[in-house]
């Protein structure tokens, strides 16, 4: 099986076009729809960036993102400078629980407490994630609300037929068990993927999302 050059050449312009990217110092390998990213980028928001800048491109199925976060010196903050910033941003962002707290080592920053939605551990995330110096984050946050599994399937199948992204005969089926919401079926592009996933974390009572989507394209 050798590369697919055309995938991996429409990644790279995505990458090039993508003004939040600085793509020089990454590079794209690409077979049957799996595409990876290599090399480095300058910023956190970047590494970000670079994966969903990969995943707008048709025929991408799964992106492995395989780069490091190389901060210049200018970026670099210790870590206890990074503890406090992001504790702050935290504390003032109005759609973070409060309790959550986040600490930093070598850069990495970790997010721990309670929250009652996989939304606001999202929230949590983007709080922190823009702020100079970090070159990872890890969300450790625990999902407290407890719900029924058979209201969160529910919950989860209306909201995917609300979607506007997600087809009426769209074979995407939802099994619960517990608070973890387990995905399946076929999705044609990531665009639907990420519409899918996100309208399943915004249902209360959903701790953990299993992703056995098959990005079909």
């Amino acid at each position: 099986m050798g590369i697919t050059k055309d995938v991996r050449e429409a990644v790279e312009a995505e990458l090039k076009f993508d003004p939040l990217v600085e793509e020089t110092d990454i590079h794209v390998v690409s077979m049957n729809g799996e595409v990876g990213l290599n090399g480095t980028v300058p910023s956190y928001p970047q590494y970000l960036e670079a994966a969903a800048a990969a995943q707008r491109v048709s025929e991408v199925k799964n992106v492995h993102n395989h780069l490091a976060v190389v901060l210049s010196d200018a970026d670099y903050r210790d870590d206890a400078w990074l503890t406090t910033a992001a504790n702050n941003a935290l504390t003032l962002n109005v759609t973070v629980p409060d309790g959550i707290a986040a600490t930093a080592r070598d850069g990495n920053l970790t997010l721990t407490g309670l929250a009652e939605f996989g939304r606001q551990r999202e929230a949590a995330e983007l709080a922190v994630a823009g702020l100079t110096g970090v070159r990872h984050v890890k969300d450790d946050i625990e999902i407290t609300y407890d719900a029924d599994p058979v209201d969160v399937t529910g919950l989860v199948q209306d909201a995917l037929d609300r979607s506007a992204l997600v087809p009426d005969d769209s074979d995407v089926h939802v099994d619960t068990s517990g608070n973890t919401v387990t995905l399946g079926g076929h999705v044609r592009t990531w665009a639907e993927h990420d519409a899918v996933v996100g309208a399943t974390w915004m249902a209360a009572g959903v701790a953990q999302v299993r992703d056995y989507l098959d990005v079909s394209g």
